[in-house]
């Protein structure tokens, strides 16, 4: 599938292990890129336009390596709890924090993506609504102590112990959760020439 990218030189500009094991899903070949971008937005954007922001920030940050048969994919994600962004945690205290903000709670998750080739931009976001159960303070202890969340929005890995044990409920896409909106991805793939 996806035929129109066999002459292509696909980029995946992230560190994230997730967002490189779901574009394989796809049986699509490509290389993985990263820098340092700065991922600051301005104070007042609506949390829900950030991911997108972020992820067009992230595509011009690699703007030198787009060549005619480039195809760049930058992504960001990030949760929102009662319209306020949780980050990434820096401390196990911020993550037990962050979880115990989550349990019993319902939060969106957002994730932005930028295709990028040098004649076109596709930016877009997928969200998806996620409800917690109720976690014990000693649930929430054993998973920081064991999965040390503190690459992940929120605290947390939806594919990891905390998902299987407190995700009640989902509406929308369980891969938008972990990091990348595949089926949006391989819409958006599928349009290029």
């Amino acid at each position: 599938m996806l035929d129109n990218l066999h002459s292509k030189n696909i980029i995946l500009a992230s560190k994230s292990p997730r967002r490189q094991e779901l574009l394989k899903g796809l049986d699509i070949e490509f290389t993985v890129q990263t820098r340092d971008i700065d991922e600051s937005y301005p104070a007042d954007m609506i949390p829900e336009d950030i991911p997108e922001f972020l992820a067009l920030k992230k595509a011009h940050g690699f703007q030198d390596i787009i060549e005619e048969n480039t195809i760049l994919i930058t992504s960001d994600t990030i949760v929102i709890l009662e319209n306020k962004v949780l980050e990434k945690p820096k401390t196990e205290l911020q993550a037990k924090k962050m979880i115990k903000k989550l349990s019993n709670a319902t939060h969106i998750v957002v994730t932005g993506v930028c295709i990028k080739t040098k004649d076109e931009t596709i930016a877009f976001s997928d969200h998806t609504v996620v409800k917690f159960m109720p976690l014990t303070d000693a649930e929430i202890e054993y998973y920081v102590q064991k999965y040390k969340p503190f690459d992940k929005a929120g605290a947390y890995g939806v594919q990891e112990w905390i998902g299987y044990i407190g995700i009640e409920r989902l509406e929308g896409s369980y891969y938008n959760v972990m990091g990348l909106p595949v089926h949006k991805v391989y819409q958006a793939l599928a349009q290029i020439q």
